[in-house]
């Protein structure tokens, strides 16, 4: 018998991308599912002409895709992940994730620059993030970092009109929207710790919604699904939001995951770093554990701090 799953996805570039690209997949998957896409506008995408941090944060993107699952008008949503609030809303689940495409971050330079070390002094820097402007400004203090909003290709044209020397990018959206070509550079994680799950495309769905999930299990990786845990679980534990300039990254070295962990003065004064090992039986403790730690080191304050401004 034939079924339809149709898709909740904004109408960015690379958020249809996303969305076809899972299609395509479950297409693949299952010849005999009819799939839809349910484009939609959301509240993020309305309001370009401030930050993140001070319209709610990144939640904002997938709020009506939701109200689109749970009124039934859609049966999925596609995200990037690092997009998605730790704690989800009753009701929802990730039902699938994606192999993770590259998690650092790209280095996009007028003149060729491949490295911030090699950035001219008091170069301009277009960034969103709050994580990246806070290791930016810790790595290079002479830097003057541009909040940066818009989608990809918007970005890209501030930096090619001369607005800035530079912006900052994450690889995975460029690979998938065929730019790959416009990195100058790869920021090592040792540098610039990824944000949150960078570079993991997840499926969201109503909890319990077994035909659904049945159909998403061909997309699962649990490599990629065991280091999301681990680095969301570390955010959860923080409170981490746009608010909170926090990074973790994550990497599956045969039974043993490997998690870093960061969280940040903004203006990049202070950097609390930290890393564990353990198996990956359990990606969420380890997560926590590593929060902890973090906490423990003086977090606390700082992030408290963060969230009451």
């Amino acid at each position: 018998m034939s079924t339809t799953l149709r898709i909740a996805t904004r109408k960015s570039h690379l958020a249809l991308w996303q969305a076809e690209h899972v299609a395509a997949l479950l297409r693949a998957a299952h010849p005999g599912v009819a799939i839809e896409l349910v484009p939609m506008v959301t509240q993020g995408d309305r309001i370009q002409d401030r930050s993140l941090a001070s319209i709610g944060g990144k939640g904002l993107f997938i709020k009506e895709l939701e109200f689109a699952i749970e009124e039934h008008r859609a049966d999925i949503a596609v995200h990037s992940m690092k997009d998605v609030p730790a704690d989800l809303p009753p009701g929802f689940a990730i039902g699938a994730v994606l192999t993770r495409a590259d998690p650092r971050d790209a280095l996009i330079t007028r003149d060729g620059a491949a490295r911030i070390e090699d950035l001219p002094r008091g170069a301009r820097v277009g960034t969103s993030s709050l994580r990246r402007q806070a290791q930016l400004c810790a790595l290079r203090p002479d830097l003057k970092i541009e909040a940066l909003r818009g989608n990809v290709d918007t970005r890209l044209r501030k930096l090619d009109e001369g607005d800035m020397a530079a912006i900052v990018l994450a690889c995975a959206g460029l690979i998938r929207l065929g730019l790959e070509s416009r990195i100058t550079g790869r920021v090592d994680p040792r540098q610039c710790l990824p944000a949150v799950t960078q570079g993991i495309i997840g499926i969201e769905c109503r909890e319990g919604d077994s035909p659904t999930l049945a159909l998403l299990e061909a997309l699962e990786d649990p490599a990629t699904r065991l280091v999301m845990e681990a680095e969301r679980a570390f955010s959860r534990r923080l409170g981490g939001s746009c608010q909170s300039p926090i990074a973790a990254y994550a990497e599956l070295h045969a039974d043993q995951i490997e998690l870093h962990g960061l969280v940040a003065e903004p203006d990049g004064s202070r950097l609390l770093r930290d890393s564990l090992t353990g198996g990956h039986g359990d990606p969420q403790a380890l997560g926590i554990r590593l929060a902890e730690r973090v906490l423990a080191a003086g977090a606390g304050p700082l992030l408290e701090r963060l969230r009451a401004g």
